[in-house]
């Protein structure tokens, strides 16, 4: 079973249908694809410094004569975007004041927005709390004055 975090929109930004859901876990699209999975999913920083470190360490390993160094190097930054494109994701939608719901466990994402939508539908369906009655202070008795020794005084006698 996959993990999905469930992000919703800034306030007044939208419905629930604008609810994110993105899965944590490794993604192949971003490992195979770096900079273009980037931009898919509009991290235009992001994609822009995953293609200029790649150009740069191909053009790099070329240069060297080592071209197999380059393309690895490469390699391990579609490594870092396959195991963190994820989280880049989540960071990217706090910053553009998105907010963590929680976490959803489910097969698919079809199952983890059926699930999101029994909890929030649970979560409506609570009784609002009662409020607190606070005595008025005008009917309480006054204070005591007086030497008193434990529970051996007797309010109102001398």
């Amino acid at each position: 079973m996959a993990s999905y975090v469930v992000m919703e929109p800034p306030a007044g930004g939208g419905n629930a249908e604008a609810t994110a859901f993105v899965r944590d876990g490794f993604t192949w699209l971003g490992f195979l694809v770096a900079p273009v999975w980037l931009a898919w999913h509009r991290l235009w920083v992001e994609a822009l410094l995953a293609f200029a470190v790649m150009a740069i360490l191909s053009v790099l390993g070329e240069r060297l004569g080592i071209e197999w160094v380059g393309s690895a190097l490469s390699l391990l930054v579609s490594l870092y975007v396959g195991l963190e494109g994820q989280g880049l994701r989540i960071s990217a939608l706090r910053r553009r004041g998105w907010r963590e719901w929680g976490i959803v466990e489910a097969g698919d994402r079809g199952d983890a927005e059926i699930r999101h939508a029994l909890e929030t539908d649970e979560d409506d369906d609570e009784p609002e709390p009662m409020p607190r009655i606070v005595p008025d202070a005008n009917l309480a008795r006054p204070a005591q004055t007086g030497l008193a020794l434990g529970l051996t005084h007797t309010p109102g006698r001398p």
